[in-house]
């Protein structure tokens, strides 16, 4: 009897294809919707973006059902908005409240699309034996002293990132059928089967549809407070600690200045956002705790040259670990990093392999 595989189907040409290659491997193939939108926040639909997280989750789950249809397989939605709200939004608030800038697509991946979704699925009597989504990696789970998760061959593409807080046991039933591919590969195949419609579909922008992370807050989460400097000298009047990030620079609205300010650091007990110069930013150490090793703890490879990460979009720098924990790691570069922000994810890579990640400290 064929195996059977849930594919996380999220109405993206990514998850379509992967639930075509795998049923033309021979796999008995369901799809997965989650359903993480309940209305509690107040915002617009917003005509051509795509997210997430929106009032606009009929319409990709619409699509998601089209391709169940053309594959002719069950598709089940499932409705994980309890867990959604508790532990990526509430979370992503709880962290920009303590002046903390956190990744919530790292959060939900850790928590609900390798998590409470396939909990939710079987809770509705729905059985597989592996889960399978879109996303550009690799897996390999042959030697414990090298990584389990390798980069994907599109590297433009790559979303290791993404998937660096994922367990062992959380990977250890997934599939990934686009990680040897590229995408052009992939919106390529899709229009050669006549899936044109989603070769061409735009793709997520970003984790709300709307793109503005302020309506995920209250009135009462935009208290002003003090710009400050370094010396803590008053620059001027900020509009609430959770509209800034460490490392920005645009709208600050701070003038007369001798040279352009970052957001050096955010002060949640004083409310101050602390302003200063490009340098002040400069890191040699980045600390992380809430370690996730992905490799054996004896392994070599921690204790040689590695890329690390400090933020999506980081090219990634050379850097040792110079002092590991069963919780922490921290880790020297070779040279000066700029805008290590606390809440970010730091992954460390040896070659294409994620050795380990954290959340970033300071």
């Amino acid at each position: 009897m064929a195996k059977r595989v849930a594919v996380g189907l999220s109405g993206g040409v990514d998850s379509a294809l992967s639930a075509y290659l795998l049923q033309k491997q021979g796999y008995d193939v369901v799809g997965l919707t989650m359903a993480t939108w309940d209305g509690s926040v107040n915002m617009p639909a917003v005509e051509g973006r795509e997210g997430c997280y929106g009032p606009s989750e009929d319409k990709n789950i619409a699509e998601a059902k089209l391709v169940a249809d053309r594959l002719g397989i069950p598709h089940y939605v499932v409705g994980v908005a309890d867990e959604y709200r508790r532990k990526v939004l509430d979370y992503f608030r709880a962290e920009y409240r303590n002046g903390r800038t956190p990744n919530p697509c790292v959060r939900c991946n850790q928590s609900i699309k390798f998590g409470a979704l396939q909990l939710a699925a079987r809770k509705m009597g729905i059985e597989f034996d592996h889960f399978a989504t879109g996303h550009y990696a690799r897996l390999d789970f042959r030697n414990p002293d090298v990584p389990f998760l390798y980069q994907a061959k599109d590297t433009r593409k790559d979303q290791t990132y993404f998937l660096s807080r994922l367990s062992a046991e959380q990977l250890s039933t997934v599939l990934f059928p686009l990680g040897g591919m590229h995408k052009d590969d992939v919106k390529a195949l899709a229009a050669e089967i006549g899936w044109n419609d989603f070769a061409e579909k735009r793709e997520s922008q970003d984790f709300i549809e709307c793109g503005d992370y302020s309506v995920l807050f209250e009135e009462s989460d935009q208290v002003p407070g003090d710009f400050v400097d370094v010396t803590g000298k008053v620059l001027g009047k900020h509009k609430g600690i959770v509209n800034y990030t460490v490392g920005q620079r645009k709208g600050l609205n701070i003038g007369g200045q001798k040279e352009p300010l970052y957001v050096v650091a955010i002060d949640a007990a004083k409310n101050q956002v602390v302003l200063g110069p490009r340098e002040a930013l400069s890191c040699m150490e980045v600390s992380a705790n809430d370690l996730n090793l992905m490799v054996s703890e004896s392994s070599p490879l921690l204790k040689g040259d590695l890329s690390a990460h400090i933020r999506l979009g980081h090219k990634g720098a050379n850097a040792r670990i110079v002092d590991i924990d069963a919780n922490r790691i921290k880790v020297a570069f070779d040279e000066p990093q700029f805008a290590s922000a606390p809440g970010q994810i730091l992954v460390l890579y040896a070659g294409d392999g994620v050795v380990a990640s954290g959340v970033i400290e300071k």
